[in-house]
């Protein structure tokens, strides 16, 4: 088993080359922040710790976390936004690895790859054989962000301005893709890592 871990800023693109990967390739996708989401919901083993530490005002009517609130809270402060990641980062670490192995045992021979928005130094991470960074120009981000979701320019200056920067992504990568221009040149330069 083979196992890439993508990585890069908000708006960069990752879900073109992960469709990319699954739809040319039949990757295995687990997608970090679905996984953690999924343990957001009610019984999920992140849902308690997160209402005991940001209060029931984060709820929606039914009960599920309401995460455009609590991501009003976090992403206008460092230290919420660190005290949300003690919360949540320990149970998503485990929860990847189990889903690792779950492909391994059914599929030995399988590609994986592992979506993860920010390098926290989790434990699934060691299990990369190969870490690659999608960069993409800020103003293409910006406009990508706009059309897609809807977000003003100071929201998507807040989300870029909380992740790593580019040079810390870079330094951690093997593989950079620049996926600045169209979808052709990005399956052209995936093409060319797979055959290395």
């Amino acid at each position: 088993m083979k196992v890439i871990g993508i990585t890069g800023g908000v708006g960069s693109g990752k879900s073109e080359v992960l469709k990319i990967l699954k739809e040319d390739y039949q990757a295995e996708i687990i997608l970090t922040d679905q996984v953690a989401h999924e343990l957001m919901e009610p019984g999920g083993i992140s849902y308690e710790g997160i209402i005991n530490c940001f209060g029931k005002d984060i709820l929606k009517m039914d009960r599920t976390i309401d995460r455009q609130a609590l991501g009003n809270i976090v992403f206008s402060d460092a230290e919420k936004l660190k005290k949300l990641n003690e919360i949540t980062h320990g149970n998503v670490d485990q929860e990847i690895l189990k889903r690792m192995e779950c492909i391994q045992n059914e599929k030995p021979d399988a590609l994986v790859v592992c979506e993860t928005a920010l390098l926290v130094g989790a434990v699934y991470e060691s299990r990369f054989d190969q870490l690659w960074y999608i960069f993409t120009k800020e103003e293409v981000r910006y406009e990508r962000l706009k059309s897609s979701r809807g977000y003003s320019d100071e929201k998507i200056r807040q989300m870029i301005e909380s992740q790593k920067s580019e040079d810390e992504f870079q330094q951690a990568a093997a593989y950079v893709i620049d996926n600045s221009g169209n979808i052709e040149e990005t399956k052209k330069q995936i093409q060319s890592i797979l055959k290395n």
